[in-house]
């Protein structure tokens, strides 16, 4: 089996933006990068599956999982050693894992399961389902946002990570992160 990318080691405070689609991760983390002056990780899926999508039409597969994985951490391992203080990640391995299991359930994600095991972040904010859902090529759960939520905040706490929930507008929210920061 090909082996998947690893975490680099970092002294920098790694921060995820977890949650399901359409709910503000990605601008919370440009705005608390911006903030801190600092990097913040994209979504290494979101450009790889519009690509497929604008090529083939189809979404996302099975087989795609292990280079989505491979290239968040590989971007994240490549904007740890330019930022300070804090990495803000717009998802993380541990998302992907969660939409594995909801979109291929006969897949056998042992590998992602163990490497989500080993992965070091120190705080996740789960963004919950009270933003508007916005529509576009990939999202495709829009009646299904308690239920994916619901997914999400199960696998944080079988895993007993460190999190908070985020509701509310954007500046409630960011309000929230720079508190929580504040105990890291």
């Amino acid at each position: 089996m090909e082996e998947t990318t690893q975490q680099a080691q970092s002294d920098i405070i790694r921060i995820v933006f977890y949650g399901p689609e359409s709910t503000g991760k990605t601008t919370l983390a440009k705005a608390m990068a911006e903030h801190f002056d600092t990097q913040w990780v994209p979504e290494f899926a979101r450009d790889l599956l519009q690509k497929k999508y604008n090529k083939t039409g189809k979404a996302c597969e099975a087989s795609d999982i292990r280079p989505i994985v491979d290239g968040q951490l590989e971007t994240e391992n490549e904007l740890i050693k330019k930022a300070n203080q804090y990495l803000f990640c717009d998802t993380d391995p541990l998302e992907t894992y969660v939409y594995a299991k909801v979109y291929f359930p006969e897949g056998d994600f042992s590998w992602l399961d163990k490497l989500n095991d080993k992965l070091i972040y120190d705080h996740y904010f789960t963004t919950y389902i009270d933003t508007p859902w916005e529509a576009d090529d990939l999202r495709d759960k829009p009646d299904a946002r308690e239920e994916m939520y619901a997914a999400f905040l199960k696998e944080l706490k079988v895993r007993n990570k460190n999190f908070t929930i985020l509701k509310g507008d954007l500046e409630t929210r960011i309000k929230k992160v720079l508190e929580v920061l504040k105990t890291l």
